[in-house]
Formats: C-alpha cells, structure tokens, sequence
C-alpha cells in the first residue's frame, strides 16, 4: 500500500464517524506526518507499516473523539468532497448506521433481577395453577404401583 492508498482509506473509514472538519484534519495530519518522516530518512513503507491498517487507525480516532464528545456522524457536505468510490461507501455506511446505548451497571442488575423474579413467580404460579392435577396423577401412579407390587 502507498501513501495514497493508506489516505484514502483512512479519509473514508474517518468520514463515516466524524465532521468533515475533523476528517479534513486527521487526514492533513497524517499526510504531514508521512511526509515528515520520509524527510527524517524512513521509507514511506515503514513509515506505513508503523501506523498499521487505516481501518483500525480511523476506528481509534472516532472513538477517542467520542470520548471527549466530538463525533458527529457522517457530514453531506463532506461526503460531497469525496471521490466517486467513497461515496458509495459512505452511503453504504450510513444505511448501516447502530447507535449503541450504554446502560449504567446498577440498571443493567436490577433489570436482570426484575426479569428472575418475574420468571420464578410465573413458575410458581403455575406449580399453583397444576398442582391439584399434578397431586391427582401423582396419587394415581402410587395406587397403581401399589397394585402391581401386591399381584406379583
């Protein structure tokens, strides 16, 4: 992969995440980077294969933008920038779009304590609904046993 390559993806994997501002910069960013360090005497190989795979670069970025609350989405006029290729994956991304929602651990225990309690009061009321029925058949295989075990 050359420098272009490596931009390229990185620029689409940023745009599906975050403002066309802050694509525009990582990628700028980056582009100085290898760029610096070619000068320093490294090859644009290396230098790309110290930064690893753009897919998973992108994917560290977006998320430390989100963490400090600064991840917008995919932005129309971004995408517009974009080479023909990107666009289709962009739109791809976004039809693909999950939003994920955190629960707090407290909620996440007293829902799955709500769900076990509700779980052993239908079990139990149903041992109470059959329980006349299930005392009837149980009496019945008793006398029934009783009368096999006295014949032999």
């Amino acid at each position: 992969m050359n420098k272009a390559e490596f931009i390229e993806k990185l620029q689409r994997a940023l745009a599906g995440g975050l403002s066309s501002s802050l694509v525009a910069e990582n990628v700028r960013y980056y582009q100085e980077y290898i760029d610096s360090e070619v000068r320093k005497g490294q090859s644009e190989e290396e230098v790309l294969t110290q930064l690893g795979d753009p897919r998973l670069l992108a994917k560290s970025i977006i998320e430390a933008n989100k963490h400090a609350g600064e991840s917008y989405g995919s932005n129309r006029e971004y995408d517009e920038e974009v080479t023909e290729g990107s666009q289709d994956w962009n739109a791809d991304a976004e039809k693909q779009h999950i939003k994920r929602v955190t629960l707090p651990g407290w909620l996440i225990m007293l829902i799955a304590t709500v769900i076990v309690i509700v779980v052993i009061g239908l079990a139990f009321s149903l041992l109470y609904l059959f329980a006349p029925v299930i005392i009837a058949v149980l009496i019945v295989v008793l006398i029934v046993k009783v009368f096999q075990s006295n014949s032999r």
